[in-house]
């Protein structure tokens, strides 16, 4: 853990030092192809450093803030677009957090981030109460029919993504002043793949893979094709995109031979979408499905997938018995200053 620790210090040093470059290099050099070789080294940079943290949660975290996010981030900001650039300007102080971190600022409204800050600690509270008792769970899986407990995984991955990205949001709120947008909006209660994909789930990745693989990939697609065909190449190149950065993530997570099961589950998401955009245009006014019966079908969906081809190579690192060691040794860091290897701390919400 004591390398661990180090390697992590380093990395994200590295991390700031090419940010500070980053911005340096947008007041000397235009928008374009030149500032993107220029950047090019950052780019390599962020893919490489993660790969050298070996921990689950320390990790898998900086892959997706680093070698994901902040890479596309620092594509559009070559070409002067995306979260990173504006007019004038935004400040370092921003522009720091904004690219190493899933976050941007809130357009919302103050009365709606008031009534969300009033409801915060509870939910919270509820999460924290759900996270422990799934841990608890899990001692007694072999009685719980196995389709239930990857059912638990899914609410589990959801679990840690909001927390940690809500303590993200926390930090940087009053850290650096800024209001932030949800990484989720209640997923649980999408009424289709593109509800899913487009509004509920992880708004950030969508938000970054829309302009800089959706679109580029449509506006070229454009050029031979018509317009119901060029969305389609341009949606199931961006579910290529999403399901080669994820198998990147699971290598750098539990350093095994990727499979192309996780880039199959999002390609398969990429044709059903493609399908369901499809039907909806040919059946626009003629059918609806309401809540009651889209909603449980949609994550009908999302759930027998997730069965098939994503959970599989997610569960052969043993995700929820490493994080729990990883959660252990970092506790026992800060409580009584000793740095232990995960492999050797004992999990007490687990008897494996």
């Amino acid at each position: 853990m004591e390398g661990e620790v180090e390697n992590f210090i380093l990395v994200w040093i590295v991390v700031i030092v090419s940010l500070l470059y980053s911005y340096m290099i947008s007041k000397l050099i235009p928008k374009g192809t030149t500032r993107l070789l220029a950047l090019s080294i950052v780019i390599c940079l962020f893919l490489w450093f993660p790969l050298n943290l070996t921990t689950m949660i320390l990790g898998g975290f900086t892959s997706f803030f680093i070698a994901w996010l902040a890479n596309f981030k620092i594509l559009l900001f070559a070409y002067g677009k995306g979260p990173l650039s504006s007019d004038p300007p935004i400040q370092l102080s921003h522009f720091i957090p904004m690219a190493c971190l899933p976050i941007k600022s809130s357009s919302g409204h103050t009365n709606s981030i008031q009534a969300t800050k009033k409801t915060t600690m509870r939910i919270v509270f509820v999460k924290v109460v759900l996270f422990g008792l799934l841990l608890k769970a899990y001692d007694y899986s072999e009685y719980i029919h196995p389709y239930l407990i990857m059912s638990s995984y899914c609410l589990h991955m959801y679990l840690v993504l909001d927390m940690v990205l809500d303590l993200i949001a926390y930090v940087a709120r009053n850290v650096v002043k800024m209001e932030l947008e949800p990484q989720f909006h209640e997923p649980y209660l999408a009424t289709s793949l593109q509800d899913f994909w487009g509004k509920r789930w992880n708004l950030m990745v969508t938000t970054i893979l829309h302009p800089t693989i959706y679109e580029p990939i449509r506006s070229i697609s454009l050029r031979f094709l018509s317009r119901r065909w060029a969305s389609v190449v341009a949606v199931l190149t961006t579910f290529l995109v999403s399901g080669l950065m994820h198998e990147f993530i699971f290598y750098n997570i539990g350093r095994l031979r990727p499979t192309g099961e996780v880039t199959c589950f999002f390609l398969l998401h990429g044709v059903l979408l493609s399908i369901e955009i499809s039907l909806k245009r040919i059946a626009i006014g003629k059918l609806h499905l309401g809540p009651s019966l889209s909603r449980p079908l949609t994550l009908g969906i999302i759930l027998a997938t997730c069965f098939w081809l994503f959970f599989p190579p997610f569960l052969r690192f043993k995700p929820y018995v490493r994080g729990c060691q990883e959660s252990v040794a970092f506790l026992e860091f800060v409580t009584n200053g000793r740095l232990i290897s995960p492999d050797n701390a004992t999990c007490p919400f687990l008897l494996t």
